[in-house]
């Protein structure tokens, strides 16, 4: 029997994957789990189980957590990236770090074919298909739940052939949980007006008032909450999280572009990633300088769109993640953060980087630095090509309103003829 990888989560369609591929297809059935943390040790333990007693050959939980961190997330949070001004990129993140982790299981394990449970409606079957093409060519990629147009009645009355047991209600609403936030799917969001109801978020709210945060930054990455400091950043993400979660913070509805050329909308709760984001982005307002914030917001909007789209593995991406890197050097320092039941307020920072320094000045009272001769020839100098171009350019318009003329003649007039 030849080796196949299915990137194995328990739900109905990789349960589905397992029986079809091992007794219609003939395969030896290897599953593997990435956790990008949006399982417990217990939910992971339940989907081993499962995979084994459908008779899969081998199963491996991979804990890509700090991978997922590493090669991914550290970036979003270094160019602030928001896709729309709105979305954190939960998913499509994730789904890239759990990809890349398939390809290298099929790898390892010397596999000829690889499959995942992905539907042909939306952007997640573009997204493994990629990376499966770039990093594992040659192996055959299959896609049951796509390539049969199965429905989800027809996939339980399958299993019930092979004595499997699905539950065949289907929850009011989908929900994919990782580190970056987690998406909610629903009815609402099928349609372009709709907000979800508070049963339907994952965390609910339950604290009131209003509480401040310290957030600690070293080279832009979190590395310490309050009084606590953590070993690794995605220990501090998921301690903000406690801390936000629970005030309805990070709630909001994306609307945007999919893949395949359609309009989309999805529910998502992130209070650590949206906190973490404005926090980060306000430090770097302060010890960066206008052309570096300047550069890395252009960079940054590109960077998002590309990885929403799965091209992760594309170059570009590690020259933008360069420059993205060497603009964290002194994005240092403290953030403090007001969280108050469904919103939050950056208050202000501390750093020794900070560029708003009265050493030099206070904006709009008092200069240390220059003279009010010195801003008289600036300004004049600074506008310079502005002035010259209205000179050269300068058109007597008629009362009528028609046509202009004349106007490079009466430049060259008033200059002496030298345009």
């Amino acid at each position: 029997m030849q080796k196949i990888v299915l990137g194995f989560s328990g739900g109905l369609d990789t349960t589905y994957c397992v029986k079809y591929l091992s007794d219609e297809r003939g395969y030896e059935v290897h599953s593997v789990t990435v956790n990008t943390g949006g399982f417990s040790a217990e939910e992971l333990k339940q989907i081993e189980a499962h995979a084994y007693r459908l008779g899969v050959k081998s199963h491996t939980t991979v804990d890509a957590v700090k991978g997922y961190y590493d090669r991914i997330i550290r970036y979003l949070v270094y160019g602030n990236v928001l896709k729309n001004n709105t979305y954190p990129l939960s998913v499509s993140a994730e789904r890239l770090s759990q990809a890349i982790a398939i390809a290298e299981h099929v790898k390892k394990i010397g596999a000829v074919a690889v499959a995942h449970g992905s539907t042909g409606a939306g952007n997640d079957q573009v997204r493994f298909d990629m990376i499966f093409h770039i990093m594992i060519p040659g192996v055959e990629i299959i896609t049951p739940i796509r390539d049969l147009r199965l429905s989800r009645e027809e996939e339980i009355e399958y299993l019930k052939t092979k004595g499997v047991e699905m539950n065949a209600e289907k929850a009011k609403y989908s929900i994919n949980k990782g580190l970056w936030g987690t998406s909610v799917g629903g009815k609402e969001t099928l349609n372009s007006r709709g907000f979800l109801p508070e049963a339907a978020w994952p965390t609910q709210v339950t604290k009131t008032g209003e509480e401040e945060v310290k957030l600690t930054f070293v080279k832009g990455e979190l590395t310490g909450i309050n009084d606590k400091t953590f070993a690794h950043p995605t220990e501090a993400i998921q301690y903000l999280q406690t801390l936000a979660g629970p005030y309805g913070i990070g709630r909001d509805i994306h609307v945007g572009d999919t893949i395949i050329g359609i309009k989309g909308r999805v529910g998502f709760e992130a209070a650590a990633p949206v906190v973490i984001l404005k926090a980060h982005h306000a430090l770097e307002k302060h010890v960066l300088t206008k052309w570096q914030l300047n550069w890395k917001d252009q960079l940054a909007l590109f960077y998002g769109n590309w990885l929403h789209e799965g091209q992760i593995l594309d170059p570009v991406m590690r020259d933008i993640e360069a420059f993205f890197t060497s603009a964290q050097d002194k994005v240092s320092g403290d953030v403090y953060v007001q969280l108050k039941p469904y919103h939050f307020q950056v208050t202000g920072i501390e750093s020794v980087h900070d560029l708003m320094n009265s050493r030099f000045g206070k904006y709009g009272e008092m200069n240390n630095g220059w003279t009010g001769e010195d801003v008289r020839g600036f300004s004049k100098i600074f506008g310079n090509q502005t002035v010259i171009w209205s000179l050269v350019n300068e058109v007597a318009a008629p009362a009528t309103g028609g046509p202009a003329t004349g106007g490079q003649d009466a430049a060259a007039a008033k200059s002496g003829g030298h345009v």
